[in-house]
């Protein structure tokens, strides 16, 4: 008991894998790739005595689950229960190493309290708000969909097709952190793709925000019957240089000023009532020809007051930027074709040279200096202004589903919105009988009273509770701080009625400071925008209001590789080519399993899955076991190792060392299947003595641990293996008894020179060696040697005339 336990002492090490959404399929072959591999990284430094933190948990909020208990009519609850028992048991089978005793799950109330005290913190410091936004609408469900429940247009859960409508959202400001999490990417050791994937979801643009008045002249349009209530139409451009060429501009249909247009204009509400059928990746996606509608409307562009026509397409999007554009179609693709499709007319203000044309007096400028010029008019015009754009945007945190954390907000008639008192958490999710949308489109807990009437907490008047919940990201942004502290958030009482979650941490800041950064967390490349992006947003927002010691939580990011089906296709039940660890470990054993997925091919690489390989790795695994059993036998005599067995020996712990470090399990299992070829032969001569046969095993336990612990009790051990030291290299058998060098005439190889090393340093007897080579001779036979080159053990060079 407690093998896996979390030391004390140390050097710190915080291995962290994503925790796993608990799926009624099990653990997949895609879960044991990872697993394993974190496994072996985590035993290795664990025998390297390193103070390890490994832990693990379940992300168990989110759709699949709520689907399958409408479908069977079962509670979640009661279905996540029974899937995260189901993967504990099969993480267990595979000898995960993981320290169940600090074991979280996004589900319980206990931890997703602390959920809810982030979202309060989030809204009493102006990050969270609730605004009608544009969402995805599946008509059959009757609920909002995050675009990644949208699938080809169509709803992930019935296959409707999905439309979009407005809906009062709570939505969180990670805009206002865009600029800390491009620069706190420094502070890490991401690889260059994971930082890129951030910098480029974070999307900064450097540019220039412009006002564009509304032409009197609209009033031609046939609208002036009403008034319309937007005066004037911004943008941000990042080619200011360019506002000579804008000669139209486009607006997304949910534009307040398209809506205001709609109200008066058939044509404009059908073309708004069809655009709301699209998804936004169809809509911006630049293959597809891009339809849209005149608004009736001009504006002035402001640097040569020309009237301009505005336009409505839906490839406009409301929720970037302002939801308005400026068009230069002739540096624009995109505008080039909406131009020549709608018989627009086409500009070109800047050269090939990158000089300004058909710009006034800024005709021969470069476009760069232009633009500077451009932004200091607009500047002191005050109708523009140099800023940056993004193509983050603000983080809809609400879902009209059951199966989430409940947001824990109220609404008074009297005061708005108020989060509800803090020594009330958690809002616990009430159990219900039903889990269908309602018909209006709210969440189900909409329609229980008991839950949704309460009292304001701040005039303790009437009110009602917030009944969406929170998106399925929300449990996974902090777990990693949850796993430090587990056993504080599992048992802590809270001491006051103020300051709750800040209190937790007081408690729990010294493991906080032990623990943070994680070292290394592994994941997918899925994950690598989104989740990270979430995630370092949270603890960059705890870090700033004083919760936690770390802005950045993670040191490293490594993305894991994907293994394909044998048919070298992405593994689906629909294709027949779904491989699960478990029956395969029930057929040829654990050990087997684990050495194979780490033996297949790079971590971050993409590998089909091959019965032979297989056989072959477990052929490796039974030629082990039979020759070490072989080498304990011989100990009952007095047996000492031959040179040549350490040098085999040594040099393999060296190389599996380094190995396992930078995650190259593939090579480190060779290394071993090597090193058992060559002592295979190398114990005809000599036998290998208990310190050697200590050291294989050790190499060999956190790839196969079952085996590993079967061989270290044939030594009559007391203790674990997996509680034994890494075995040391001794670096005298590293060192090979010759070596070869190259020997070059006038800087060309004409021969290979074998020498004893302990000659390295002897530069005369060295090239008097060379010089007596055949191949050597016959170059330098009648010839004037004039400089004899030697650098040592790594060749010899031999200049002539």
């Amino acid at each position: 008991m407690g093998l896996y336990k979390t030391k004390e002492k140390g050097d710190k090490k915080y291995i962290l894998v994503e925790f796993p959404y608990p799926s009624g399929s099990g653990l997949h072959v895609g879960h044991a790739f990872s697993f394993t591999g974190a496994d072996v990284y985590a035993r290795y430094w664990r025998m390297k005595g390193k103070r390890v933190l490994f832990p693990m948990g379940w992300d168990a909020f989110g759709l699949p689950t709520e689907n399958y208990a409408i479908k069977t009519k079962r509670a979640p609850q009661k279905v996540t229960d029974e899937n995260t028992a189901m993967f504990k048991r099969q993480m267990k089978r595979l000898a995960y190493s993981f320290d169940w005793e600090r074991e979280i799950n996004t589900t319980d109330p206990d931890y997703y309290k602390w959920t809810q005290w982030i979202f309060i913190q989030l809204f009493k410091k102006g990050l969270a708000y609730k605004k009608e936004m544009p969402i995805n609408w599946c008509p059959i469900c009757k609920t909002g969909l995050a675009n990644e429940e949208v699938i080809d247009g169509k709803c992930e859960r019935c296959g409707a097709e999905v439309s979009r409508r407005n809906m009062s959202q709570w939505i969180v400001k990670i805009t206002d952190y865009a600029d800390k999490l491009i620069s706190g990417l420094e502070k890490t050791d991401f690889i260059e793709k994971v930082k890129k994937a951030q910098i480029n979801w974070i999307g900064k643009s450097e540019g220039a925000k412009i006002n564009f008045q509304l032409s009197h002249a609209c009033r031609q349009a046939g609208i002036t019957n009403y008034e319309l209530e937007t005066k004037n139409l911004e943008v941000f451009t990042t080619r200011p240089d360019t506002l000579y060429g804008a000669t139209f501009m486009v607006i997304a249909p949910e534009h307040q000023l398209s809506l205001d247009l709609a109200k008066k204009n058939n044509e404009i509400e059908e073309y708004i009532v069809r655009s709301r059928k699209k998804s936004e990746l169809e809509r911006t996606e630049t293959e597809k020809e891009k339809i849209g509608v005149f608004s009736g409307l001009y504006a002035i562009n402001p640097i040569n007051n020309k009237k301009i026509p505005i336009w409505i397409s839906d490839f406009v999007l409301a929720s970037y930027g302002t939801g308005a554009i400026m068009s230069v179609p002739a540096h624009d693709k995109r505008d080039y074709a909406f131009a020549k499709k709608y018989n627009l007319p086409i500009i070109k203000v800047v050269d090939d040279e990158g000089r300004m044309t058909n710009s006034d007096k800024l005709n021969g400028m470069m476009s760069t200096e232009a633009a500077k010029e451009i932004i200091k008019r607009l500047t002191e015009m005050k109708i523009g202004e140099k800023t940056n754009s993004y193509h983050l945007r603000d983080w809809i945190f609400s879902r009209q589903h059951y199966w989430g954390e409940p947001i824990p907000m109220i609404n008074c008639p009297k005061c708005g919105w108020v989060p509800v008192d803090e020594k009330d958490l958690p809002i616990k999710l009430p159990e219900v009988e039903a889990y269908q949308p309602t018909s209006t489109g709210e969440s189900p807990l909409a329609e229980i009273e008991e839950f949704v009437n309460c009292k304001c907490p701040v005039c303790g008047g009437t009110a009602r509770r917030e009944t969406d919940t929170m998106p399925n990201w929300a449990g996974s942004d902090w777990y990693f701080l949850a796993y430090a502290m587990s056993q504080k958030l599992k048992v802590r009482k809270s001491k006051s009625e103020n300051d709750v979650f800040v209190d937790i941490f007081s408690d729990s800041r010294e493991e906080l400071k032990k623990w943070l950064p994680v070292d290394v967390y592994i994941g997918g490349d899925e994950h690598n925008t989104l989740h990270l992006l979430y995630s370092r947003f949270i603890v960059n927002f705890l870090y700033d209001i004083g919760v936690v010691p770390v802005a950045e939580p993670y040191d490293k990011r490594l993305s894991h590789g994907v293994i394909l089906g044998p048919d070298n296709q992405r593994m689906s039940k629909s294709k027949g080519n779904v491989i699960m660890p478990e029956v395969v470990a029930d057929k040829y054993g654990v050990d087997v399993v684990r050495l194979y997925l780490m033996f297949m091919g790079p971590f971050d690489g993409t590998m089909a899955w091959n019965e032979k390989t297989l056989m072959g790795v477990k052929r490796f695994l039974d030629k082990w076991e039979k020759f070490v059993e072989k080498q304990v036998t011989s100990l009952k005599s007095k047996v000492e190792s031959g040179k040549e067995v350490k040098k085999i020996i040594n040099k393999t712990v060296a190389g599996v060392s380094k190995d396992v470090e930078v995650f190259s399990f593939n090579t480190a299992v060779a290394k071993q299947m090597e090193m058992v070829n060559k002592l295979q032969v190398e114990s005809r001569k000599s036998k290998v003595e208990r310190e050697e046969i200590e050291k294989m095993i050790k190499m060999l336990a956190p790839f196969a641990p079952y085996l590993a612990e079967e061989m270290w009790g044939l030594l009559k051990e007391e203790k674990s293996v997996h509680v034994s030291f890494w075995p040391e290299v001794e670096e005298k058998y590293l060192k090979e008894d010759r070596i070869t060098i190259p020997v070059a005439i006038n800087g060309k190889v004409r021969g290979q020179l074998s020498i004893i090393n302990y000659q390295l340093r002897i530069k005369e007897e060295i090239v008097a060696e060379a010089r007596k080579m055949p191949q050597i001779v016959k170059w330098i036979e009648g010839k004037k040697i004039i400089k004899e080159i030697y650098v040592p053990g790594k060749m010899i060079n031999l200049v002539i005339n």
